[in-house]
């Protein structure tokens, strides 16, 4: 198996640039990890407190069971994903997803390289760099039409908690990245050179087995 960690910050581009890599491979070649599925369940808060907590914190994330089961895929087992809503801001108790091993795994997400364990699981690892501007022009149109967030809602929360994470955890996580990507899905090149990279580092796999 080929893991590939792919880290960004919110806006940035990331899923676009995973969108790309999948068509590029069979179905059955390549499976999705996203670290947002492994948010921490805040259930036993009020609404409006699980809205105000800070989701761009490393703290925020299970990684335990995340690293958990990046190693249950890689030693060939099947996985339950969480299933989050963002919503409710809250992990479902009885819904879960069925993850099955691949030759391919992605493990996407803006905090994933800020934790050590799941960087060294790591074969490649990704930065998508995009300009702030642009990304938070990205969050408005992603979460006031798919998360039902007003506009100040999503201002509020990148003046208190987006913006500062970034700079202090996200932005220096770049400094483990193998590949910088620009400005996300746009950089055709980049992704080229992402895609023929994963192609010969499997075919090396191969041929070490």
């Amino acid at each position: 198996m080929l893991i590939i960690g792919i880290a960004g910050g919110a806006g940035s581009g990331k899923t676009s640039v995973v969108r790309q890599i999948t068509e590029h491979f069979k179905n059955d070649q390549i499976v999705v990890i996203p670290q947002d599925s492994y948010y921490k369940d805040s259930s036993s808060l009020p609404l409006e407190e699980r809205r105000k907590l800070n989701f761009d914190h490393p703290d925020s994330i299970d990684f335990e069971l995340l690293i958990e089961h990046i190693r249950e895929l890689r030693e060939g087992r099947s996985i339950r994903e969480p299933v989050y809503s963002y919503v409710s801001c809250t992990r479902s108790d009885t819904e879960t997803v069925t993850v099955s091993p691949a030759h391919i795994m992605i493990v996407e997400g803006i905090l994933v390289f800020c934790e050590k364990r799941l960087r060294d699981l790591m074969d490649i690892r990704v930065f998508v760099d995009t300009d702030p501007d642009d990304r938070l022009l990205r969050l408005i149109s992603r979460d006031t039409g798919e998360r039902g967030k007003t506009l100040d809602e999503i201002m509020g929360r990148y003046v208190r908690t987006v913006k500062p994470m970034h700079l202090q955890f996200i932005e220096p996580s770049k400094r483990y990245a193998d590949l910088i990507i620009p400005e996300g899905g746009h950089n055709k090149v980049a992704i080229d050179i992402l895609i023929s990279t994963i192609e010969r580092k499997l075919q090396n796999k191969e041929r070490e087995q």
